[in-house]
């Protein structure tokens, strides 16, 4: 498994301590962000990461900021991403069962490191349920690829 993260100057260390994390997992982490506090802006690690999770070239990828809200709207941007904030375990793991996440996001001001790491092993364990959940996701693509819903 390959993992793209990107982070801002807030996430440093928070960032640092998920590489080692998922590393020590087995996990190839392919950094997209920035280790230096100062000023950096989110957008790019957020596209840059975005642009590897849609291209393939990765299986999947994490996003920190100070709220995490931010760097995933950034990724959100890029056809084909759906980035979701995380904040406890539980909704990373559903974000992947019914919503099909391929990045998730949380802050580095929000989460420590014990409860990002229990947000990440949740949504990595996680696997899309389709079913019910897919007709969602295609009215989500039509949005994303044509500016409209039929469905209305």
């Amino acid at each position: 498994m390959k993992i793209a993260i990107g982070n801002d100057h807030v996430a440093v260390s928070l960032k640092k301590a998920i590489v080692l994390f998922l590393e020590e997992k087995g996990i190839e982490v392919l950094d997209q962000g920035t280790n230096s506090t100062e000023r950096f802006n989110y957008p790019v690690s957020g596209y840059k990461v975005a642009q590897l999770v849609a291209s393939g070239e990765v299986d999947g990828g994490v996003l920190i900021c100070g709220t995490g809200v931010g760097i995933s709207l950034a990724a959100n941007k890029v056809k084909g991403i759906r980035a979701c904030v995380c904040s406890e375990p539980y909704t990373a793991r559903l974000s992947k069962q019914h919503n099909n996440t391929n990045i998730i996001a949380f802050g580095a001001r929000v989460v420590g490191e014990d409860l990002a790491k229990m947000i990440v092993e949740e949504w990595l364990n996680a696997h899309y349920e389709g079913g019910r959940h897919q007709q969602r996701i295609d009215m989500i693509s039509e949005i994303e690829n044509s500016g409209s819903l039929s469905e209305l």
